[in-house]
């Protein structure tokens, strides 16, 4: 997966990571990383999505 942020001369960095930062948001990279940081069984997995 990869995320790519075109950047002109005229944008400044905080800029670029702004940008960056709501590609990120909007392909669900941030939400994927959080749900991945710990081992989750395939049984609490199935009990969560109906709890939703």
């Amino acid at each position: 997966m990869a995320i790519e942020v075109k950047v002109n001369d005229s944008h400044s960095f905080e800029r670029a990571m702004r940008i960056f930062k709501k590609a990120c948001q909007k392909d669900g990279f941030m939400m994927e990383i959080k749900e991945r940081r710990f081992f989750i069984k395939p049984s609490e997995k199935k009990r969560r999505a109906r709890k939703r």
